[in-house]
């Protein structure tokens, strides 16, 4: 009989998963502060970094088992991507952005709520934080594009800003404890 050697061992795929999520929610945050005016920069990152690096992030969480991690990053990564292929390649033929905006915030505030509830049980309370301030986050965005409310969308960039550099730090923490 062969012997089969053992699986490698995964390393712990939320470093890579949050700071994708950082670093594509500083971008477009600073463009709705108005930081950005006019800015799309936060494109091509939504596409590779906060999109697909996330959601490769996500099917590795589902290697080491870790569901609530597949679902996050996996979820979130498919929002990079689909937020980006609208605004790219629909937003321009679309009559409607903003109502357009206000139901795919509505829907993600949703999802961003019981993902909240739950990470109160993951017992680790950088990535609680930056579910709570995202989920803030994302009803005053929603907000701001169901009432026509530009500032609202302002602050929601601005708080945005605060989730971007709490999921750093969530990121941080994830790497520096994963080094043995």
């Amino acid at each position: 009989m062969g012997s089969s050697s053992p699986a490698p061992k995964l390393g712990n795929p939320a470093g890579l998963g949050l700071a994708g999520f950082a670093l594509t929610t500083f971008l477009l945050s600073a463009a709705n502060a108005g930081l950005l005016p006019g800015s799309d920069v936060w494109m091509g990152f939504a596409l590779f970094y906060g999109g697909l690096a996330q959601l490769f992030a996500g099917m590795w969480e589902f290697a080491t088992g870790n569901t609530f991690g597949a679902t996050a990053f996996g979820s979130y990564g498919a929002f990079w991507l689909g937020t980006a292929f609208y605004v790219w390649f629909w937003a321009p033929k679309s009559g409607n952005v903003g109502a357009d905006l206000a139901w795919l915030l509505g829907a993600w505030t949703i999802f961003t709520a019981y993902m909240t509830l739950e990470s109160f049980r993951i017992n680790n309370p950088p990535v609680m934080w930056v579910f709570v301030v995202l989920l803030v986050t994302f009803v005053l965005l929603w907000l701001g594009a169901a009432l026509h409310q530009a500032g609202l969308t302002q602050v929601g960039g601005y708080l945005g800003i605060v989730t971007a550099l709490l999921a750093w730090y969530a990121s941080y923490k994830a790497v520096h404890n994963s080094i043995a």
